[in-house]
């Protein structure tokens, strides 16, 4: 069935899934998966999510790839290569877990993320050749030192970085330093993903719930990042999230398809998981990306991993052309966001 442009979430149902058979097989994948279906679908009580959520650096995959940090606290010998097992990709995929924050690991290597990466220009800069900062790469690194909770003045100097950059379009562009004039939907993606995580923490810093010092200079963009966020979300809105805005035409049909993990590129089940994540309101500029994801549910209420991209990984979570837990909780939790008719 269509998903009719003047509909809005209010008044379009829940998918018709098999609802419990699904969340059932969600509920017996790693725990990095289950907490996630707890609090975004099954909506359970928060001590019950936490206490499932603390499991990840324990057991599953979150165990696993926190036994593999070396002793000075680097994964894979790099700061962001070899990809895709280097520090910098490492803790992506932590937060993507959801391992809690602040964690003793994680922080170590965020601060070795700064003290090797920051560069004078205010952004990060891992390369020896390179002379500015990688936009993309500081997006990732906002992300990571904001979802742990690193408390470090350097971390404003991300944020003011990545406020400057932003283009007229309102999105980002790493390569804007060689005359580009049109925002990346990659570059984009991480910028935005890196401004939320610091939203968020902001969020938290600003309340009671850690004491923070709302007199400090901790945070201090919070309102700015806001509006950059909205700018952000209005150019992937303007391409429809996967299509040029003067052709109309898909410009990379890898961004249909569904993988797990993102590493630097976009794709439009990520864009949707941001945009929910982000408390974005509806638009019916989502719809044609809503359709795609609609359509690839199986007959059996899941989502399949379709493609995964090229390179070294510690270990693999799941299989190409096999049902996919991230994909499947992703996907569910964006529908019931966004609900489309099935």
């Amino acid at each position: 069935m269509a998903y009719h442009a003047n509909q809005s979430p209010a008044s379009a149902p829940a998918p018709r899934l098999k609802r419990d058979i699904v969340l059932d097989w969600l509920m017996h994948g790693d725990p990095a998966i289950r907490w996630q279906v707890m609090q975004d679908l099954s909506r359970s009580h928060k001590p019950l999510v936490r206490e499932a959520r603390e499991q990840i650096a324990h057991h599953g995959w979150g165990k696993s790839l926190l036994a593999l940090q070396s002793p000075d606290g680097l994964w894979g010998g790099g700061l962001y290569s070899p990809k895709w097992t280097s520090t910098t990709y490492s803790l992506l995929l932590l937060r993507r877990m959801g391992l809690p924050a602040p964690h003793p690991q994680a922080n170590t290597a965020c601060g070795l993320l700064l003290d090797k990466g920051c560069y004078h220009d205010g952004g990060i800069n891992f390369s020896a050749t390179i002379q500015h900062s990688e936009t993309c790469i500081t997006g990732m690194v906002l992300s990571i030192v904001s979802y742990f909770q690193y408390r470090d003045p350097r971390v404003e100097q991300l944020v003011t970085h990545l406020l400057r950059q932003q283009m007229k379009d309102g999105g980002w562009n790493c390569l804007s330093y060689q005359g580009d004039t049109h925002s990346s939907v990659h570059t984009t993606i991480n910028v935005l993903e890196g401004l939320h995580e610091y939203q968020r923490s902001c969020k938290d810093y600003r309340g009671d719930n850690r004491g923070g010092n709302r007199s400090d200079n901790s945070y201090k963009h919070c309102s700015e990042v806001t509006e950059a966020q909205i700018k952000g979300r209005e150019f992937l809105l303007a391409h429809r999230l996967f299509r040029s805005h003067r052709s109309g035409n898909i410009f990379d049909p890898k961004i249909t398809r569904l993988s797990f993990p993102p590493r630097w590129r976009y794709d439009i089940m990520r864009a949707l998981d941001y945009f929910q994540a982000s408390g974005a309101p509806y638009d019916k500029r989502m719809n044609d990306a809503l359709q795609i994801i609609v359509k690839k549910q199986t007959a059996d209420g899941r989502w399949l991993l379709q493609q995964r991209y090229p390179g070294k990984t510690f270990f693999e979570m799941e299989k190409v052309g096999e049902p996919s837990r991230w994909n499947t909780l992703r996907a569910l939790r964006i529908l019931r966001k966004y609900p489309a008719l099935l």
